[in-house]
């Protein structure tokens, strides 16, 4: 009886250890190393988020970029591969924006198809730049757009524009990252940008670009790129709009801004 219950203990222990969770905390306080030091010097030279970062949490985001890593499957699609740091960069856009929530990664969606340019897409019959597909569990982007967007902070960008679209299907899609957005936020946004929205079709709207007028799943992926791009000028052109998407997001980038 007594090495049963100390067998029952030494599992429940290894299963509490290797959970996410406790990866997660080993992670934050130094312990483990996630990534490889080449792997954390792409994420240095090439995405401004993390460096901006106090270091416990560039130690979270990076334990979050490896498991984001390693439950998708990418693809590529007329280009012979998808490289390491191809893998790491994409993986750190989708937790860029999920960087608020204490575990979502947007696990609905297991595969990234990676297009070297614009591609035909079957669904409109048009060619994208990127394209969400709840149906399929898939995220498309073109490479050359996705690293365009990162280039410079301009509002426009390809990788935060996708895993937007992909965080609201997420919020919505039954499974174990559902409703993970506030109720009343939510509410509170969609009459915000129905605002927004009216202003940049009756051609008042100067601050986001045209196409977040199509309707409210555009204008939420357009706004994303400006909060995370332009967070000065969002705050000063409607500061209420953008503290109710920090509430969403449960992140504050002129904080980290500030912090520097």
């Amino acid at each position: 009886m007594i090495w049963a219950l100390v067998l029952l203990i030494a599992v429940a222990v290894i299963v509490a250890l290797r959970s996410n969770r406790m990866q997660e905390y080993f992670s934050a306080q130094g312990w483990s190393n996630p990534l490889s030091r080449r792997e954390r010097d792409t994420l240095n030279k090439n995405f401004e988020f993390y460096r901006m970062l106090p270091s416990r949490s560039r130690r979270i985001f990076e334990y979050r970029v490896k498991r984001f890593r390693e439950t998708t499957e990418f693809i590529p699609r007329e280009m012979p591969m998808i490289t390491d740091q191809m893998e790491i960069l994409i993986s750190a856009s989708a937790i860029q924006l999920t960087f608020g929530f204490d575990d979502v990664i947007l696990s609905h969606f297991e595969r990234v198809i990676v297009y070297p340019d614009q591609f035909f897409s079957t669904t409109s019959q048009r060619f994208h730049k990127g394209e969400v597909n709840p149906r399929f569990g898939t995220i498309v982007l073109s490479w050359r757009y996705f690293v365009e967007g990162y280039a410079i902070n301009e509002g426009v960008n390809l990788g935060l524009h996708e895993m937007a679209h992909a965080l609201q299907l997420e919020n919505v899609i039954m499974n174990d990252e559902f409703g993970f957005m506030d109720d009343d936020d939510i509410r509170m946004w969609q009459a915000l940008a129905g605002q927004e929205m009216e202003k940049i079709n009756n051609g008042t709207g100067h601050f986001f670009r045209e196409y977040g007028g199509t309707n409210h799943a555009e204008f939420f992926s357009v706004a994303v790129e400006n909060f995370f791009e332009r967070p000065m000028e969002f705050s000063e052109y409607n500061e209420t709009l953008y503290r109710t998407m920090c509430r969403l997001l449960q992140q504050d980038p002129l904080l980290l801004m500030k912090s520097i």
